[in-house]
């Protein structure tokens, strides 16, 4: 075994500002130099070394735009690294950047390296409701390698349909699968309250967490004033909360980098294996089965493959988790029930730990390799997802070194989706006749009040439409009432419009 190629995570580093201000609150260069320090410490590697780093990975940071990230951050550790890598956004980056490093090591490309990555989302939108300028430092020399894509996560006809944002598009996902499992709307409810009361409680005990707060299945589905209904069936409770000020680094390195700086040995926890994927119909509209998601099984399947392991494996899992249909996906992808006793977060999840924009996967992964340093023969399973069940990645850690000696990044030779259908269903806009629901959701506003239909599905003739539905505020109530994946109607073009009428 190759000591110089087999690449390990000695150190983490996590902060949290709840109490952040406009007026009053630490900037992303300051975030970042701080959990890499943090991350340092817990390895036991002084400042003075930690200048010897080779390379710095950051995820992209929303709303901060100097000319080079990770050298900028370099440059403040006291660092001349010979690599500074960065990504687009997503929630899959953080996951992708750590094996992407990784990978780097067991090609002898790397030895020494800083991944890194922050969220800010909270004092920014403060600012813009203020008027008010922030002043974050700007600087780095050189430009950074991009790890990665920067796609757009959706088109000009979605958009035109309500199809924006993730609490607009998750739930198409949510009632398809509710619908393939044959529950009431009853049960569905209770399902998704009992599987992210268990993340509420990871959360609570979690120092890093935006909430760490416990509540009960029944608090997390029943709607009230403070938990108001924001795309069916997702109350506010269950959706993702992005507007937090977060920061994680890790440190990632050689074992042999590791001996020459004598951490010690329970610090090491082995990156095994990775896979990075994305959807071939890449637009949520065009999916041909909203309750089926190829690429997440490839990437997931394929990262324990590449760690010689299965599912039956892991003894600690953190799925992404920005919505419940995202984990109930991931549980349906790699084969395993929603009440797992192993749980599916080592943080609380989005919605509670907080999930910072594109840099929740390095909590995830910090909050791992706190899990598994100390243990003995424990692997963990971490995943990440971007924009709306689109791009996947996954990686296993563990407490030992690959079985084979040779950790591995990327998808299997054959797929794990390949008898999966993958084909883009195109939308057809101007679809008209009887048609049948494949999946739908209502959009409400900030008062409470359904304001907007979507509906999604097929006419007689196969063609996969989008559109609104002219239902009023009480038909709305009225349409969820019952199940309607599966349900008849009939869809118009009028004055440039897709209109639903269900019946």
């Amino acid at each position: 075994m190759n000591e110089e190629k087999i690449p390990i995570i000695v150190g983490s580093g996590q902060l949290v500002d709840r109490e952040a201000t406009v007026e009053r609150h630490i900037e992303p260069l300051d975030m970042l130099t701080r959990t890499a320090r943090l991350a340092a410490q817990d390895a036991g590697i002084s400042e003075a070394e930690l200048e010897n780093i080779d390379t710095v990975a950051l995820v992209g940071v929303a709303g901060w735009h100097p000319q080079n990230a990770p050298g900028f951050v370099a440059e403040k550790l006291g660092a001349h690294p010979k690599h500074c890598y960065t990504t687009g956004i997503g929630g899959q980056v953080g996951v992708t950047i750590t094996n992407f490093v990784s990978e780097q090591i067991t090609k002898g490309e790397t030895e020494f390296a800083v991944v890194g990555g922050c969220n800010n989302l909270k004092i920014l939108l403060k600012a813009v409701a203020q008027n008010a300028q922030l002043d974050w430092a700007r600087g780095g020399e050189g430009e950074p390698t991009l790890v990665g894509g920067d796609e757009v996560g959706n088109t000009e006809l979605e958009r035109k349909y309500g199809l924006i944002d993730p609490p607009d598009i998750y739930p198409l996902f949510e009632n398809a699968l509710r619908a393939g499992l044959g529950l009431s709307l009853e049960e569905h409810r209770q399902r998704m309250g009992n599987l992210f009361t268990r993340f509420a409680e990871v959360a609570a005990s979690n120092p890093y967490a935006w909430f760490p707060t416990r509540r009960s299945a029944k608090e997390l589905i029943t709607v009230t004033p403070e938990n108001r209904m924001i795309a069916w069936p997702y109350p506010k409770y269950l959706n993702a909360i992005l507007n937090t000020e977060q920061a994680a680094s890790v440190i990632v390195m050689s074992v042999a980098k590791a001996r020459k700086l004598d951490i010690p040995e329970h610090k090491w926890i082995y990156w095994l294996g990775g896979a990075d994927s994305k959807e071939q119909a890449y637009w949520a509209s065009e999916r041909p089965d909203f309750a089926a998601c190829p690429s997440m099984k490839d990437s997931a399947l394929s990262a324990l493959h590449n760690s010689g392991a299965d599912i039956n494996d892991i003894h600690h899992i953190d799925f992404y988790s920005c919505f419940p249909a995202a984990v109930q996906m991931a549980c349906k992808m790699v084969g395993i029930p929603v009440d797992d006793p192993r749980g599916f977060t080592v943080t609380g999840g989005l919605p509670y730990a907080g999930g910072p924009a594109s840099a929740y996967t390095l909590h995830s992964i910090a909050g791992m390799v706190n899990r598994l340093q100390g243990q003995s023969s424990e692997k963990g399973l971490v995943t990440g997802n971007g924009w709306f069940l689109t791009k996947h990645s996954a990686a296993v850690l563990s407490t030992d070194p690959h079985p084979s000696g040779q950790p591995i990044n990327g998808l299997m030779s054959e797929l794990p989706s390949q008898d999966m259908v993958k084909k883009p269903c195109v939308v057809n806009e101007q679809a008209s006749g009887r048609a049948t629901v494949e999946t739908y959701t209502v959009r409400f506003d900030r008062d409470g009040e359904p304001a907007r239909g979507i509906v999604l599905g097929r006419t007689e003739a196969g063609d996969r439409f989008m559109a609104n539905t002219n239902l009023d505020a009480n038909s709305l109530k009225e349409f969820l009432t019952r199940e309607r994946v599966g349900s008849e109607g009939k869809v118009s073009y009028v004055d440039g419009m897709s209109i639903f009428s269900p019946g």
